[in-house]
């Protein structure tokens, strides 16, 4: 008896898509960086002028100060629409690593979005006097943040992306314990500036350097 060592056309195709993920995951940067940076920089700068208004750094009343957040969310997706009909060259790294890890990214960001709603909602019927459930926000965001990180690692097969998922998992419940104390808020800004603005700029750059060895020369 012998095997049959025939390969459907259906088969082929998922091959081909897996050996495109190993060898160009291997060979190209991640793409997506600017974004990375601004939604760490901006919800960062958000959580740090709550905190600074909590603790009477700045002559705003706490509850006012929590508009932050949806002005954050306006500059943030004005941003994204720019970056991607202005910013973004035509050329950009289109690796089917990427196009997955990009496509994660969306989901993560639509994931939160759906949840913070969802959380907002019970919160109202559940206590019209307080938002009692966003406390969870901080810890909910890093576990996406934990779930982007964890995928983009996989796709590009990078150990180092691993360990920003690893930590994002465990500054969850650290921020969990932080419930109803203003230093979360603290606590949250450094994590986002640490585990997205950063890792969000030394991609931003490490595409760029890949970008311009490959740009043809004189």
């Amino acid at each position: 008896m012998t095997d049959n060592l025939d390969i459907r056309p259906d088969q082929a195709a998922d091959l081909a898509f897996l050996r495109g993920l190993a060898e160009e995951g291997s060979n190209a940067p991640l793409g997506g960086g600017r974004i990375l940076l601004a939604a760490g920089l901006v919800y960062g700068a958000a959580s740090l002028f709550q905190w600074a208004a909590v603790v009477d750094l700045i002559p705003l009343n706490p509850k006012r100060a929590n508009w932050v957040w949806l002005a954050g969310t306006a500059l943030f997706l004005a941003f994204t629409l720019f970056d991607r009909y202005f910013l973004c060259p035509p050329s950009g790294l289109k690796t089917a690593a990427n196009r997955a890890a990009r496509a994660a990214w969306s989901c993560v960001g639509a994931g939160i979005f759906a949840c913070i709603a969802s959380m907002a909602v019970v919160s109202w019927r559940l206590d019209a006097s307080g938002f009692t459930l966003l406390w969870l926000l901080p810890s909910m965001v890093m576990v996406f943040y934990g779930l982007g990180w964890g995928v983009s690692a996989a796709m590009i097969r990078s150990s180092r992306l691993m360990w920003l998922a690893i930590a994002s998992f465990l500054s969850a419940p650290l921020l969990a314990l932080m419930t109803g104390s203003e230093s979360q808020l603290l606590a949250y800004a450094v994590a986002l500036f640490l585990l997205m603005a950063l890792p969000g700029f030394l991609i931003m750059r490490a595409a760029d350097a890949h970008a311009s060895s490959r740009a043809p020369t004189d």
